[in-house]
């Protein structure tokens, strides 16, 4: 993936954003438990950065997924991985199936307002019952007229309890799992829409999750994203933006770790010499930045693929199950370093320890990833 000055100038613009209007609040956001998403989201739509690979007919940029990389690469420069999981809900989950199958009307009415930041947005897909293994979902959209009627809920719905609509994924039909699902827009405002309370969670914290009930909740059929019984194929389609997303949004957090390493084990002292004066230290250190550098190839190869047309489930795959192990491997190795003060709740290493391990398990588990790649390898056994 070649950059140019056009990447250039995103990633300077992301990171000006960031050190303007999000570093200096996340301390509270994350005291808080939540961020204000309207304000925060319309400051980025008038950027343009809610879309820069959106069709331009709707707000977007148009642009090709390598910028939308760089974007995503430069979110890890935010000190709460909530916040960055929030924006890439908005960007990267809940709208690009919405852009790619939508009709005109529904992207005018709800791509066009997530693009400009006037409205925020969350996908809806995982249950109590059904995290990584989307085909067990068992919310219903059942026809009645020119409606659909929803029973169910979903859990574990970031950006929930300020979104203004979900892309929800339900069963609109019986039989094969795989083909009786479909997109559908869904107005937060709607009767029988209710809300658990926020969610207390080990990490992200500055981002607001909640579980969301239905009670006959009834929407337009127009308000369905393509073609009913599509929305499974779909939802595989929307992953593989999320696991890119993922993995790109990891780097630079961990790369800021690493550096916050160094920079804290230079001053910190122990038997007469900095502890980044100890080989095992330092050479370690190297090794991390080593194995950084290769999730970012990775990533981009992944990148290059998809924008060419190519079938990147594999490299997808292979770069989240990356990245979800190198969080684990490099905050945990780089808090040892830190001693005592790295099992300080405020600290930046720890807040990344437990605001990485989420990469592990959302968007598709490492075992779901690992049963992809060995599917693509043709090592899965035979029934």
């Amino acid at each position: 993936m070649i950059l140019n000055k056009d990447h250039q100038a995103i990633r300077d613009t992301v990171s000006g954003f960031i050190e303007k209007e999000i570093n200096p609040y996340t301390d509270q956001w994350e005291e808080e438990g939540i961020f204000p998403a309207h304000d925060l989201f319309k400051k980025m739509g008038s950027l343009g950065l809610l879309g820069i690979s959106r069709p331009e007919e709707f707000g977007g940029m148009g642009l090709d997924y390598s910028y939308e990389t760089v974007f995503s690469e430069e979110l890890g420069l935010i000190n709460s991985g909530g916040v960055a999981m929030a924006i890439g809900v908005q960007t990267n989950m809940a709208t690009p199936s919405l852009a790619t199958h939508g009709s005109d009307e529904l992207r005018r009415d709800f791509l066009m307002p997530a693009i400009s930041g006037d409205m925020v947005c969350s996908i809806a897909v995982s249950e109590p019952s059904a995290g990584s293994d989307v085909s067990a979902i068992k919310t219903t959209a059942k026809k009645d007229g020119d409606d659909y009627i929803i029973n169910g809920t979903k859990m574990w719905i970031t950006n929930s309890t300020q979104a203004d609509f979900i892309c929800l994924l339900a069963n609109t039909g019986e039989g094969n799992p795989h083909s009786n699902k479909s997109l559908i827009v869904v107005p937060m405002n709607l009767p029988g829409i209710t809300l658990s309370e926020r969610f207390n969670k080990l990490g992200m914290r500055s981002s607001d999750t909640a579980q969301i009930f239905f009670d006959d909740v009834r929407v337009p059929q127009r308000y369905l994203i393509g073609q009913e019984g599509n929305g499974f194929r779909y939802q595989m389609e929307q992953f593989q933006e999320e696991r890119i997303y993922g993995a790109a949004g990891a780097l630079k957090m961990l790369e800021n770790v690493i550096k916050d390493t160094i920079e804290y084990t230079s001053q910190r002292q122990a038997f007469g010499k900095s502890i980044l004066d100890n080989q095992v230290v330092h050479f370690r250190l190297a090794e991390l930045q080593t194995e950084v550098e290769s999730l970012r190839a990775l990533t981009y190869g992944a990148v290059e693929g998809y924008i060419n047309g190519e079938d990147v489930t594999m490299k997808a795959s292979m770069a989240k199950l990356k990245a979800g192990r190198l969080g684990r491997e490099v905050t945990d190795s780089c808090l040892q370093y830190w001693g005592g003060m790295g099992y300080m709740w405020d600290t930046p290493v720890s807040r990344a320890f437990r605001d990485g391990r989420l990469t592990s398990i959302g968007g598709g588990a490492d075992e779901i990833m690992l049963g992809i790649i060995c599917k693509h390898m043709g090592t899965l056994p035979k029934r």
